[in-house]
């Protein structure tokens, strides 16, 4: 025996409405209700970022014990990381916000995630080449490391570009031996170099050059390209390569990171906009004939993060970007650590309504009864029986 359904003739304009009501109702209450979700790596980051905080706030207090002041109109946070203006130890032009932008240590979580994402365990050997106008990424660096329990072979620069670590007696390779003398971090560059133009100074005047070997004298570490020598742009790339190589000792190096923007370490002038910020994968076509070291690392598969663009970095990540902010953000701040997502239960029971509701007023009728009245002239009194 065949059975016997029905349904409405048609929908009434009501019932559609209804149901678009609470169609856009439901879809609203999904989107103001997310919920905050830990990303990958949670217990890595936080770590990571605590330590650069703590490390951060140490070169503070170290600088105040040195009486060196701080200037609250260009470090309104009062971080102690924005140096000065022009200095004897100032190499190049720099930019204020990117570098007040760089004072956040939530910046180690983020390169916590892309040194993750590369692969990178316990152990594993990590080159460096570290910039003295950005002590504050520096630190970040760091922290990371230290976190990940990884093998660094840094080399330092001595030299920054306007407020960064351009304080003559105090630049970044006196802020990394002081996190190490308090114990805050366990190793330390491998080397220094001058920085500038193919990382001998070259166009530094007398007193720039003396502020800065004096600086490499307190930190008594080797210095890469001794400035009297003759040596072309690629020698000098080479003997960081070198030094990278022997440090390692016959381990594989998992990952290249370069703060800042050194011609020997990113190449000349071309070679600073072909390789993009945060971690690269392979060498781009047009950067082959570039010579620097990263594209050499790139040429050997080695990953390479780069870490330039502060601002794009810090969009990317979802970190803050209020350069005018009076506080140094506290650690856990930003999309790198929490994301808002759909509530999958509420999804979930919105979708439940709606097929109900579609279900009510179209597949049955309950909704036919609903909106039926004596005096509904345009359809009929009874839903329509098929078979």
């Amino acid at each position: 025996m065949k059975k016997v359904y029905w349904r409405p003739k048609y929908v009434s304009r009501t019932a559609l409405l209804l149901i678009t009501a609470i169609s856009l109702a439901g879809l609203l209450w999904v989107e103001f209700n997310k919920v905050p979700v830990r990303q990958r790596y949670y217990p890595e980051k936080l770590a990571a970022a605590e330590l650069a905080a703590k490390c951060m706030e140490h070169l503070r207090q170290v600088r105040l014990d040195r009486e060196l002041e701080i200037d609250p109109e260009n470090d309104p946070a009062e971080s102690g990381l924005i140096g000065l203006a022009m200095s004897s130890a100032t190499s190049t032009y720099g930019m204020l916000r990117a570098k007040q932008l760089s004072v956040n240590p939530n910046f180690a979580a983020a390169i916590v995630e892309m040194l993750m994402q590369i692969g990178v365990q316990p152990g594993d050997t990590v080159a460096i080449g570290y910039s003295g106008s950005f002590p504050a990424i520096n630190v970040c660096v760091v922290a990371a490391l230290e976190t990940l329990k990884l093998k660094p072979i840094g080399i330092s620069s001595a030299a920054a570009s306007q407020w960064g670590a351009n304080l003559p007696d105090f630049l970044w390779l006196d802020m990394e031996r002081s996190l190490n003398d308090a114990e805050l971090i366990s190793f330390r560059s491998s080397a220094a170099s001058l920085g500038g133009v193919e990382d001998r100074g070259l166009g530094m005047d007398t007193d720039t050059l003396d502020a800065l070997m004096a600086g490499i004298e307190r930190a008594e570490l080797p210095l890469v390209t001794p400035p009297d020598t003759d040596e072309t742009f690629t020698q000098s790339v080479q003997r960081r390569m070198d030094l990278y190589s022997k440090k390692a000792a016959g381990a594989r190096i998992k990952a290249y990171i370069n703060v800042g923007g050194g011609t020997t370490s990113v190449g000349k002038s071309l070679g600073k906009h072909l390789i993009h910020s945060g971690p690269n994968y392979t060498l781009p076509k047009a950067a082959r004939d570039i010579d620097s070291v990263m594209t050499r690392f790139l040429a050997r598969d080695i990953p390479v993060i780069h870490l330039v663009r502060v601002e794009e970095l810090a969009e990317r990540y979802g970190l803050s970007v209020d350069a005018e902010r009076t506080q140094v953000p506290e650690p856990g701040e930003g999309l790198v650590f929490f994301r808002r997502q759909y509530n999958t239960y509420y999804v979930l029971a919105v979708l439940a309504i709606i097929l109900g509701s579609l279900y009510a007023f179209i597949r049955s009728d309950w909704g036919f009864r609903i909106f039926q009245t004596n005096n509904h002239r345009s359809g009929p009194s009874h839903p329509e029986p098929m078979v």
